[in-house]
């Protein structure tokens, strides 16, 4: 089973900067990424997604939860406030996923212009060499399915840079 991280930055380049930091490590083998999107909004508040290049095979197996996802983080001002059709579906189809409305909030208040957010899906690490490479990063963690004890760790590891700053 994958696990899901999301991890927001303050900073606009920051989640791509650890993304690469991941795929180094999955190129030692250290990680098993099953997908990774960055997702940037610049300082006029433009959205863009910048996804890992994988097979067509795996890109259509998720293409439905990382649609649905992205479309939360773009239209997530007015999700939830509005209660069409739409808005009720993405909420639902996101339910369905196991993300609640309290993670889309937080998101939407992390989410502000000039930052990122790293979405990744791990389907195996070694965690201490993953923890050692995102320690000092500065992001935080806004929803996993990691244990609590693997989402602790990962925190942690992360409020070094913010404490630092």
């Amino acid at each position: 089973m994958s696990k899901l991280a999301v991890i927001a930055y303050d900073d606009q380049f920051k989640a791509e900067e650890v993304r690469t930091k991941l795929r180094r490590l999955q190129q030692d083998h250290l990680i098993d990424i099953e997908q990774a999107l960055v997702a940037v909004k610049d300082d006029q508040g433009e959205v863009t997604l910048l996804r890992m290049s994988k097979p067509a095979v795996a890109l259509e197996a998720h293409k439905g939860f990382w649609n649905t996802l992205v479309g939360a983080i773009v239209m997530e001002p007015t999700l939830g406030m509005a209660s069409d059709a739409r808005s009720g579906a993405i909420r639902g189809a996101l339910a369905g996923a196991g993300v609640d409305e309290d993670f889309l909030k937080d998101l939407a208040a992390t989410f502000q212009n000039g930052s990122s957010v790293l979405f990744v899906l791990i389907r195996h690490a070694s965690p201490e060499q993953v923890l050692a490479a995102l320690k000092g990063t500065g992001g935080k963690v806004l929803e996993t399915n990691l244990t609590h004890q693997e989402e602790a760790k990962l925190q942690a590891a992360l409020k070094v840079a913010r404490a630092a700053g």
